[in-house]
């Protein structure tokens, strides 16, 4: 590998993207196409980069399967960042193999790491999880430690398991400053955020106010029954029922909810589940309808009763009812 070769590199490694291109903008030859191609991703153009490094790939020859390899997994990255899920796994599956096969540790290591990323994107958190199960990363550079933390925050943060993600945040903040790439810095900063960011409101006897993800984890694992608008869903400590599918069921309980331990007059409830402004016959005959399919619904967690003006949520066990809604509806 020559001289301008092994300086472009060196820059992308240290986040100095317009130090590469000076060193090789001008140059056809495969690897050079591909440190352009890496070059025009940090820099924020992921058209030019994907084709500079499809040309890379195709311009290094049968017997160059670790630079093809690394160009696919530069590939599957640039996917990740435009979103488009739909990019071939397999491909990325197959780079890692290579890599391991010849010993590059470090790019094999990111190709695993862009699996669990992709994984976690599209909710598979047990099979992100795996991806990373097992895997010791002290042995990798910084910047390749911060991004495996990351994934693991990003796994835990949707699990709720805030002491872990405030940790693995922690340990990604470190590589980071010990990498010193302003971009990796700031996509750490980023991610912290979230753990001192409102990640929900919850709305019990008439009061609402914001709360942090540990504050949402300490109360789905309070005992009380939630009703949660942020995954259509009524559950306690032990028991989860779904609602996903059922929109008019959960506009019901989540009115209920609200009101608890009050009552909710129907009219009201024909407002939240129908959206009629004045209850007639047809809307009260549709109402106790859907009143009776939530009864049936909520039969293991609540009983919904009918009062003289309207219902009321009535927990089976003694506990508190309250909501947890977004941050904002």
């Amino acid at each position: 590998m020559d001289s301008l070769i092994t300086a472009a590199a060196r820059a992308l490694a240290t986040g100095d993207p317009l130090g590469a291109l000076k060193r090789v903008a001008l140059r056809e030859d495969a690897p050079a196409l591909a440190l352009r191609g890496i070059a025009m991703a940090q820099l924020g153009d992921l058209v030019r980069a994907k084709a500079l490094l499809k040309s890379a790939a195709r311009a290094f020859g049968p017997r160059e399967a670790v630079a093809r390899a690394r160009c696919v997994v530069a590939e599957a990255e640039i996917a990740l960042v435009s979103r488009d899920l739909g990019w071939p796994a397999k491909a990325l599956d197959a780079a890692r193999s290579t890599l391991e096969k010849h010993g590059d540790h470090v790019n094999a290591a990111h190709a695993r790491n862009l699996e669990a990323r992709r994984l976690l994107l599209i909710g598979r958190l047990d099979e992100a999880e795996g991806r990373l199960a097992g895997f010791d990363p002290t042995t990798l550079p910084p910047a390749s430690r911060a991004a495996h933390e990351l994934v693991i925050a990003g796994i835990a943060i949707r699990r709720l398991r805030t002491k872990a993600a405030r940790a693995a945040l922690g340990r990604a903040e470190h590589a980071a400053g010990q990498a010193d790439i302003p971009a990796l810095t700031a996509e750490v900063e980023g991610a912290s955020l979230v753990m001192n960011t409102p990640a929900a409101r919850l709305i019990a006897r008439g009061v609402e106010r914001p709360l942090l993800l540990e504050e949402v984890e300490a109360l789905l694992a309070s005992g009380a029954l939630v009703v949660d608008a942020c995954r259509n869903i009524v559950r306690d400590a032990g028991m989860i029922v779904s609602l996903a599918t059922r929109p008019v069921l959960f506009a019901l309980a989540r009115a209920l909810g609200e009101a608890w331990p009050a009552d909710v007059p129907r009219s009201s409830l024909v407002a939240r589940a129908f959206g009629g402004k004045h209850a007639d016959e047809s809307h009260r005959a549709r109402l106790r309808v859907e009143v009776g399919r939530l009864r049936v619904e909520l039969r293991s967690l609540a009983d919904v009763s009918a009062t003289k003006r309207g219902f009321a949520l009535k927990p089976r066990r003694p506990r508190d009812v309250v909501v947890l809604a977004p941050p904002a509806d």
